[in-house]
């Protein structure tokens, strides 16, 4: 049995892997074992990178060192194109307050009230990350704790809308109109908000979904 470390206190996002896992791997998903750093009672680390990537790897590596066993760990956030890379890694804390979803999409909006709709594109991105224990001994002669880690990303692009609408979901959900879309339409016969999507519908074409499907063979060879 192999376990893995979701480096979340989410255990939402637990359910989401474990999903993606018996899509990928079928039956031999049984052979791994999942549980959160929330679980086991360890802190968040300071996000200080300045990428998705960054972030993911840093977070990965943090509790794979903490715990010795294979740790995946995913950072994602919004990108605004009239924006440039904004909010980006300060999607959670953009108003200021960490978290604060009301607050953040009401700055966002004002920010961009006078964009016309056809400029308003934007995508989610999201970065995963898998570090593996038990590095080899190096020159130094000191057994260095991370033998490898990789990540690899996924980008669900879309519009932003002027008004929030849907009740699912969390931060810019309710701003955002993917591209992919499920068959059923939306309010008055137009596209979905991802507040209103289902979480099957959502994770379809989740930026989080993607990452993960791609993370996914690495994980693959931790069973063997």
């Amino acid at each position: 049995m192999t376990t893995i470390v979701v480096a979340t206190h989410n255990e939402g996002k637990l359910a989401e892997m474990r999903r993606i896992m018996q899509d990928s791997f079928g039956d031999r998903a049984a052979g791994v074992t999942l549980v959160s750093a929330g679980s086991l009672g360890l802190p968040d680390p300071p996000e200080t990178g300045t990428t998705f990537e960054q972030n993911a790897l840093l977070k990965a590596r943090d509790v794979a060192e903490r715990t010795g066993m294979p740790a995946v760990a995913d950072d994602s956030g919004l990108i605004v194109d009239v924006m440039g890379a904004a909010p980006g890694i300060l999607s959670a804390r953009w108003s200021g307050r960490h978290g604060d979803d009301a607050a953040n999409n009401a700055l966002l909006l004002a920010q961009i009230e006078d964009i016309p709709d056809e400029q308003r594109t934007a995508r989610f991105c999201c970065a995963a990350a898998l570090a593996v224990p038990g590095g080899a001994e190096g020159a130094d002669g000191r057994r260095h704790p991370i033998a490898y880690a990789v990540t690899r990303t996924g980008e669900m692009p879309g519009v932003i809308i002027r008004a929030p609408r849907g009740e699912h979901g969390f931060g810019y959900d309710p701003l955002f109109v993917p591209d992919d879309q499920p068959e059923r339409a939306g309010q008055g016969g137009g596209p979905l908000t991802s507040a209103e999507m289902t979480p099957e519908e959502k994770n379809a074409i989740s930026h989080r979904g993607k990452a993960l499907r791609a993370l996914m063979p690495e994980v693959e060879k931790l069973l063997g």
